[in-house]
């Protein structure tokens, strides 16, 4: 069996009497795309800061490729992170942070750069100043894909991009997936995104793993529920797992923790005179498994 690209055991994170991580644990297989969700303040990025090696855990492991990460240069350096806020020296240029990354990571590949900045279209003699915060962020992909990390970490990494951006960049980081195996495990409040391009989730609430599982064996385990009944009164089956309930006239619509077919049996128990069994999102499952409306970002 392949050992895991990343491995959290029981961590740790204080600052003074917060804790921002409380022995959270998850697992990141090697070459998965993890979605990591959660409400702010959930802990998600320094999570990510950890797994980088940017911080010292309170107490706990955190283990990429089986080694622990901080201070450890040789696993940095399979290692690309892009925070939510970049940071670029005040004078340098693109051309300028090229040269930073390719003396900074062994892996950095110059070919590689040249053929990325035809996807990404920009003049390498311009002045990070005067880049958008948009242009920003690509140029921060165009440096972390160029470098060719093992494991490439992303805090909201397309914030403020148009769509048709947004999906040049995934299509490059799609593509280091596919053909080198790189393992990316990304944040973001994009849940319909995250749906799209990740095959692992993991969903954060105050510091601790809530859940992670394969985004498809997580969507086999909440449905939706569309019902009614001859009185018009609501009857829920015994043992069932309901995590939300509405009415709309005589339909009645629940959200329940379980596979559709476990839910057509149960239902079959009160002999409900119509119902209709839906998938749910993967936005919808956070907002209920998290605990409602309120905390959905």
């Amino acid at each position: 069996m392949t050992s895991p690209m990343i491995e959290v055991k029981d961590a740790v994170k204080t600052f003074g009497s917060v804790r921002a991580l409380d022995g959270i644990s998850m697992t990141v297989p090697r070459g998965a795309v993890y979605g990591l969700v959660g409400p702010n303040g959930a802990g998600k990025t320094t999570l990510l800061e950890h797994i980088a090696g940017m911080q010292r855990l309170t107490s706990g492991q955190v283990l990429v490729d089986g080694q622990p990460v901080y201070e450890n240069a040789q696993v940095k350096e399979r290692i690309a992170f892009i925070p939510s806020d970049l940071f670029y020296f005040g004078q340098a240029r693109i051309r300028d942070m090229r040269d930073l990354y390719a003396l900074l990571y062994p892996s950095f590949d110059k070919a590689r750069f040249v053929a990325l900045g035809r996807l990404f279209n920009m003049d390498e003699s311009l002045p990070m100043r005067s880049l958008s915060k948009g242009m920003k962020k690509q140029v921060a992909f165009w440096l972390a894909l160029s470098q060719c990390p093992d494991l490439l970490l992303l805090d909201e990494p397309l914030d403020g991009l148009d769509p048709a951006v947004r999906r040049k960049v995934w299509a490059a980081v799609m593509d280091d997936v596919v053909e080198r195996g790189m393992t990316v495990l990304t944040s973001s409040h994009n849940l319909r995104e995250l749906t799209d391009v990740c095959d692992h989730v993991g969903m954060m609430e105050k510091g601790a793993m809530l859940l992670e599982h394969p985004l498809a064996e997580l969507q086999e385990g909440f449905v939706k529920v569309q019902v009614a009944f001859a009185n018009d009164q609501l009857q829920v089956p015994e043992g069932l797992s309901v995590l939300h309930t509405e009415q709309a006239g005589r339909l009645h619509t629940l959200v329940v923790r379980g596979s559709a077919q476990e839910a057509e049996d149960a239902f079959a128990t009160v002999e409900p005179t119509f119902i209709n069994i839906l998938p749910l999102t993967l936005e919808e499952i956070f907002i209920y498994e998290v605990g409602g409306e309120t905390n959905a970002c």
